[in-house]
């Protein structure tokens, strides 16, 4: 029996090599080119204005804190409510406070009657005096006592003003008009002195936050009018520089510059992040910066690249190093210079050495065009 599988095996194994005798090799096929959108870099000179980054913020904002210690009785309003001034929004329990309202209270009556008994006496004393029927040493005993009386009931009255100011911090109330942007507590916490409750702001007027180094803060003033980028929603937002500070010892080398923005658009948010164009000269005066559209960019992990041509006319993934964004456009800070052409866009896949169509390829120096050469 095994001399029969042996011969069954031998047979299959004969039949297999002459089915690979009959095969060819497989020539390798030139890839097709493929038509793309090419475009050359441009380059803008840096002698026209500086940039910086910059967030967007309310000119006007607190934090709300308290002074007492004490359980939250209650958080009158949540997280984008309209406030008007004087609203309450947190009540914390006052009854210790409460108890020392009616101290104070009762000892400004005290003392308010032993005033009102010691001016008596010395006005009758004063008058008896005058009519000699009193002496000076009596009349100064009750000078003293009517002096005493009074700065008693003067401190019982500040002690009370100081029991009632204290209320402020129990009925923590909208310093202006603004809508709340943050909520710290809920009603049961613990409220501590110095721990904030809730945020308000008042999104009427808008102001950027922009960092600015020492070797271009000579060229910033306040009055001057920016151009000020939204990025998250991409809009330029005209603004004018209302602060610069003199000093940058407390922000890491950077001057804060405020600029107040000139928009009501409701899209434009407290903290999104902006780049701001101050339209100076730099001290680069023959520097330029090349720009490419953000589109044309490709991402690998935490590579970023775009496709060149090569002299071949075959595309070539070059890495560069990027800069600030500004509109749909970004700073290429190295990995290609002016007047290099890279591709916008393909009708196929893109990969490096792939030729590119002949049609497609434009010269040096001119503007992208889209061509519609079919894939060979």
């Amino acid at each position: 029996m095994k001399q029969f599988y042996r011969i069954l095996l031998a047979i299959a194994m004969l039949q297999l090599t002459s089915c690979g005798d009959d095969k060819k090799p497989v020539e390798n096929t030139p890839a097709s080119p493929i038509a793309v959108t090419v475009a050359t870099t441009e380059g803008a000179s840096n002698s026209n204005y500086i940039t910086a980054s910059g967030k967007v913020e309310a000119a006007q904002s607190a934090n709300l804190s308290t002074r007492m210690m004490g359980y939250v009785n209650s958080v009158n309003v949540k997280v984008g409510d309209q406030v008007q001034k004087g609203q309450l929004l947190v009540a914390i329990n006052n009854s210790d406070l409460q108890a020392k309202k009616a101290q104070a209270e009762a000892g400004v009556v005290q003392a308010q009657a032993g005033f009102d008994n010691a001016k008596k006496d010395y006005e009758r004393f004063k008058a008896l005096f005058a009519e000699n029927s009193a002496s000076q040493k009596e009349l100064d005993n009750m000078t003293s006592r009517y002096e005493v009386a009074q700065a008693q009931l003067n401190a019982a009255k500040q002690m009370k003003n100081e029991v009632q100011a204290q209320f402020k911090y129990v009925n923590i109330t909208a310093p202006f008009a603004g809508v709340v942007t943050n909520k710290f507590v809920k009603e049961g916490d613990m409220a501590n002195p110095g721990m904030p409750l809730v945020s308000v702001e008042a999104p009427s007027k808008l102001q950027v936050t922009a960092g600015v180094p020492e070797s271009q803060i000579d060229q910033i003033t306040a009055g001057m009018k920016v151009a000020v980028l939204v990025k998250s929603i991409n809009k330029s937002v005209a603004g004018i520089v209302s602060e610069v500070s003199p000093s940058a010892s407390n922000t890491g080398g950077q001057f804060l510059v405020k600029i107040d923005l000139n928009t009501e658009d409701e899209n434009v948010l407290s903290g999104m992040y902006t780049t701001v164009q101050f339209p100076v000269a730099t001290a680069q005066k023959n520097a330029t910066t090349v720009y490419v559209p953000t589109n044309a960019l490709v991402h690998r992990g935490q590579l970023t690249g775009i496709y060149t041509v090569s002299e071949k006319n075959t595309a070539i993934l070059r890495w560069v190093r990027l800069g600030e964004t500004f509109g749909d456009k970004v700073a290429v800070l190295s990995g290609l210079t002016t007047g290099e052409a890279y591709i916008l866009n393909a009708e196929g896949k893109l990969y490096n050495g792939v030729p590119l169509s002949p049609s497609s390829i434009l010269p040096q120096g001119k503007e992208a065009q889209t061509h519609k050469t079919s894939i060979n």
